[in-house]
């Protein structure tokens, strides 16, 4: 048993209300389960349901004991640690691993931060879980029990890590928040602020890094990917760290992807509007080795 389940879907900030009930509204959180090891990844108001769920089966079973990956700090990823249920409980184990941007700010401190009295009434000092954080970079973690796990720096304005786990010869990747790489020197010569070795040496650069991330996701039997922006959106935010449907579509024909789930959808999205851009997404991918879903929340996915 190798599955994804989502249970926050939504970036930026949480979108409850009547035109977001079939895809969700809360920021993202999803659960892996590599047989009866539980893996959570992100923190978002997703992490609420989780945790509901979380205590109304696994908590009968035993002690907790749960793999908590964050991708970035940015705080529609953290946000529901507060409403996390199982770091209340005596005897469960968490261990939260993820990049910190801030030499001067550990992870326990920017995660365990909301829980001070001027934002919330419990104190961090006061949880009954051991907790453990570990702050990560490029790497490859053995998890034990054949289950693995590889990090991969994307491109964000904070550190940000794409997972990638794999588990009895499969794998499910995970890129959010991430934007294709670009140059950002002029190419133009007309340009006045043109640098014929620096423009060359951008290319290089670009081509380099956007080549490490397709061979992140290459041959992922499910990637989960951030498609916050259609590409007119995109290009009208450059630099904020998302990434469109065409470029996710494009990489997972590139790289063998097998499943390309949409995801970190954007909060003014109302599910009419994803579900047509669910359609023209598939029309477009009809005869393509990869199949495409919009994520949403309850979603089970099998590897």
């Amino acid at each position: 048993m190798f599955f994804v389940r989502f249970w926050g879907v939504r970036g930026s900030i949480p979108c409850p209300g009547r035109d977001t009930v079939i895809f969700g509204g809360n920021t993202t959180c999803l659960e892996i389960r590599a047989d009866e090891r539980l893996i959570v990844i992100d923190l978002g108001t997703g992490a609420k349901p989780l945790a509901d769920y979380i205590m109304a089966n696994d908590a009968k079973k035993g002690s907790l004991d749960i793999d908590v990956f964050i991708s970035h700090t940015h705080w529609d990823h953290i946000m529901g640690f507060p409403m996390f249920a199982p770091v209340f409980i005596p005897g469960a184990k968490l261990r939260i691993r993820g990049p910190v941007s801030y030499n001067d700010e550990t992870l326990a401190t920017i995660i365990g931060n909301q829980l001070s009295y001027r934002y919330w009434p419990v104190r961090h000092s006061e949880l009954s879980a051991k907790i453990e954080y570990e702050e990560l970079k490029e790497t490859t973690i053995d998890l034990g029990g054949g289950l693995q796990v590889k990090t991969k720096y994307l491109n964000h304005p904070i550190l940000c890590l794409g997972y990638r786990f794999e588990y009895q010869g499969k794998s499910i990747a995970t890129a959010f928040d991430h934007e294709p790489y670009r140059n950002l020197f002029p190419t133009d010569p007309k340009d006045p602020s043109y640098d014929e070795e620096a423009a060359i040496d951008g290319e290089a650069a670009v081509k380099e890094e956007n080549e490490k991330i397709l061979n992140f996701y290459k041959g992922a039997d499910i990637l989960v990917h951030d498609t916050q922006y259609s590409a007119k959106e995109h290009k009208e935010h450059l630099g904020w760290g998302h990434s469109s449907y065409d470029y996710a579509m494009l990489a997972a024909g590139q790289t063998g992807v097998k499943k390309l789930v949409f995801f970190h959808h954007d909060p003014n999205y109302t599910d009419k509007k994803l579900e047509s851009i669910e359609e023209q997404c598939k029309n477009d991918a009809k005869g393509k080795s990869f199949e495409i879903i919009m994520a949403r929340e309850g979603l089970k996915i099998e590897a």
